[in-house]
């Protein structure tokens, strides 16, 4: 019976995974066997026919209860509007929905049943309690072999285990807005005034603020995905040898990740770890990955707060609670030294990166593909403008994405990957380049790191360089400025041997305004890289490269 009762209880098997090959090489090494000539790509654990139905009506159920979730706010207006909301109709129908909860708990034990009478369901559930219980390197092997619901999955590293700091405020600290200064009697007042509006921002926030902001942590888009994620994970565990592990993150959130080795391979590059950084809707699964996989990294991939497998909402605070125990899981467990990790991210995943950068600043090199310097101008296209002054409120008070003030922080190699047809991050068309809040990024590191070179002529040097939209065009720029690369080199090292290499430098105080231009230029053409596409288009792996560094 106690069996019988684990089988009821127990999480839902999507996959039972072929022997796992060795890792297969990348592309520098030559191609692999094809995946699954055996057509074993599809070999999803198939339930009998009592589980099969009866998870069926459970799925279907969980569906209809997220649709009703969301549609509970016109529900309730409707209702109220037609005399619904009284007890003489409210009672009898808080009776049907008793009757449809243990209808469905009866659905839920017939499932169990079923599973019982299944022994490739027996022995997984035998082989999860007992990772549970004993936690055993063989155990753990064992459990890798399946593919279930990742509640049930066991916490393999917290965020504690290599580290006894205390987490402020329950989280790691953020960089937050300096506080102003008011009298008691008046700041006492300003808040009573105020309190309208920041119930107002709290509440948008937390409803469908954040979901706009992160359409993958909806659960029916994620039920909508759910094949291409199995598919995705199935690629990485069986062609790829990738190990799934849980991370429990300082709020209690437990984050889904997946690593592929490359140590081992005959390529230098197998020796750096690349930690992804998903966009807003986006899996390890079938986010970036790839892209520094099939280069020949060993990477690392974690899907958000609410994504996938993982638990939580993804809210600033919590993005940063569940990239930090991501780093010290890459650090302290896998065994990669801090200068050793390259950070690459995609988009919104631009926040999580530069707090990383700028918490952990002996990483390698950070790579930001179109990413943005603020969110605060995106959200307002998007938002009609009567909106304005409480979208800027709630965007700074509860969603605040300050990648550039962030990214100012790090002091070491950066990329900036520019799409030049970014539909996304422009604020107001894809054609008009110069909208792409990835310039604003750009300018605000060349600003902080090298202010005298970025002075107003600076300035207007390297706009005239974001301007140009095709190769020919940045020739052109090149041209007119008689811009001289190894002169550049020369007059930066030399800096750098006599005064270091820690920022702001003060490179170009004592030059003419043409060799500031030309070093403007110079240092906007390291850092940033051109890419003709789309903003979801994937990032082709011969063009993943690390950031220039000197």
């Amino acid at each position: 019976m106690a069996k019988l009762l684990s089988c009821v209880l127990g999480p839902r098997l999507y996959r039972v995974y072929r022997d796992r090959a060795p890792a297969r090489p990348s592309r520098d090494e030559g191609e692999g066997a094809p995946a699954a000539q055996d057509g074993s790509w599809e070999s999803y654990y198939q339930p009998r026919a009592l589980e099969k139905h009866s998870d069926s009506i459970l799925a279907l159920a969980s569906v209809l209860w997220s649709i009703s979730y969301y549609a509970s706010p016109l529900a309730m207006f409707y209702c109220y509007r037609k005399g619904y909301l009284t007890m003489s109709k409210v009672v009898p129908f808080s009776h049907y929905i008793g009757t449809l909860l243990l209808l469905l708990a009866g659905v839920a034990c017939l499932r169990g049943f079923g599973r019982w009478t299944n022994p490739q369901y027996v022995q997984f559930i035998t082989i999860l309690e007992d990772s549970h219980r004993l936690r055993t390197p063989e155990i753990k092997k064992k459990l890798t072999g399946y593919n279930f619901d990742f509640r049930s999955w066991p916490v393999d590293f917290r965020w504690d285990e290599a580290s006894s700091r205390p987490a402020a405020g329950g989280g790691v600290s953020l960089l937050r807005p300096e506080p102003r200064h008011r009298s008691t009697a008046t700041g006492f007042l300003h808040l009573i005034q105020k309190l309208p509006c920041q119930v107002a921002s709290y509440v948008v926030a937390h409803t469908f603020g954040r979901r706009m902001l992160y359409p993958g942590s909806v659960y029916l888009l994620q039920k909508a995905v759910m094949p291409m994620l199995l598919q995705g994970q199935a690629r990485l565990v069986e062609e790829y040898n990738g190990q799934r592990a849980k991370l429990l993150a300082c709020d209690g959130n437990e984050i889904d990740t997946m690593f592929v080795d490359r140590r081992e391979s005959s390529q230098p590059q197998g020796k750096k770890l690349v930690i992804c950084c998903e966009g807003n809707a986006g899996f390890y699964e079938v986010g970036c990955l790839p892209t520094p996989l099939d280069a020949g990294y060993s990477v690392l991939g974690w899907n958000h707060p609410g994504f996938a497998g993982s638990s939580g909402v993804p809210l600033p605070q919590n993005e940063a609670n569940a990239m930090d125990v991501v780093m010290q899981y890459a650090i302290h467990r896998l065994g990669f030294l801090p200068e050793d990790i390259v950070l690459y991210a995609w988009s919104i995943g631009g926040f999580t990166a530069t707090w990383a950068a700028m918490s952990y600043p002996d990483i390698s090199a950070l790579v930001l593909d179109a990413s943005f310097d603020d969110l605060v101008p995106l959200a307002l296209k998007v938002m009609p403008e009567s909106c304005r002054g409480l979208v800027t409120r709630t965007v700074r008070q509860h969603l605040n994405l300050n990648n550039g003030e962030q990214l100012c922080r790090y002091q070491g190699p950066v990329l900036l990957v520019r799409r030049t047809k970014d539909e996304i991050i422009t604020t107001t068309v894809p054609e008009d380049i110069m909208s792409n809040r990835g310039n604003d990024l750009l300018l605000k590191l060349l600003q902080h790191r090298y202010p005298k070179l970025m002075g107003e002529e600076g300035v207007r040097v390297v706009r005239e360089w974001l301007e140009a939209s095709s190769a020919v065009e940045e020739a052109s720029v090149y041209s007119r400025y008689e811009l001289e690369d190894d002169w550049c080199l020369s007059v930066l090292k030399s800096y750098q041997a006599e005064h270091g290499g820690h920022f702001p430098w003060s490179v170009g105080d004592d030059m003419t305004p043409e060799g500031r231009r030309q070093l403007a230029l110079f240092l906007a053409r390291k850092h940033l890289q051109n890419f003709e596409a789309t903003h979801c288009t994937p990032f082709p792996s011969h063009e993943f490269h690390l950031p220039w560094s000197l």
